[in-house]
């Protein structure tokens, strides 16, 4: 399955060139995961893949979700594969959330939006990790909001030293894929 998974974000999310990245920063590896994360084979790839992984760590996940947009597919794949194996016996279902880029500016004012429980055991999904950034501060709004962050799990990780950020913040990281394996696919 994995191999599959590389496969598809290699052909539909990979691309070769010159380009600047929402870091600023300049690289010749632009992956756009939303190709991949909302189509139905990525979905039901990335959340098998993701779960697997998840259950292998070892972390007593409740919920998972990260910064709107990129994570928020992959979340709900993790969340649909976990209750598809819950149906067969095979461990608990794993709720997901999506952390807003700033808070609603009405109605209950909320940063967090889902299945989010204060005291809930978190994994931060990311769609890319390249400085890591964003999932900190996804971490940070989820520690605000209550929950214990157990570590990050990455679809992609560019490896460009988001992964050493993310883990000197006293963050474990899971990449379920890197630029290295992608690269040789890239045409």
């Amino acid at each position: 399955m994995t191999a599959r998974l590389i496969a598809l974000l290699a052909d539909r999310s990979a691309k070769r060139g010159d380009f600047v990245l929402a870091s600023g920063r300049r690289s010749t590896l632009y992956v756009d995961c939303r190709l991949t994360t909302m189509h139905p084979e990525g979905q039901l790839l990335i959340g098998r893949v993701a779960l697997a992984a998840l259950r292998e760590s070892g972390w007593p996940v409740d919920a998972v979700g990260g910064l709107t947009l990129g994570a928020d597919p992959i979340s709900y794949a993790i969340a649909h594969a976990s209750a598809l194996a819950a149906e067969r016996g095979e461990g608990e279902m794993v709720r997901s959330f999506t952390v807003r880029k700033e808070a609603k500016q009405h109605g209950t004012g909320k940063l967090i939006e889902g299945a989010f429980l204060p005291g809930d055991r978190v994994v931060v999904v990311e769609d890319v990790i390249t400085t890591g950034g964003s999932a900190l501060k996804a971490v940070q709004a989820i520690r605000a909001g209550g929950g214990d962050v157990l570590g990050v799990l990455a679809l992609v990780d560019r490896q460009e030293g988001g992964r050493e950020t993310l883990e000197a913040a006293g963050l474990a990281v899971i990449s379920l894929v890197t630029a290295a394996q992608l690269m040789p696919l890239i045409a």
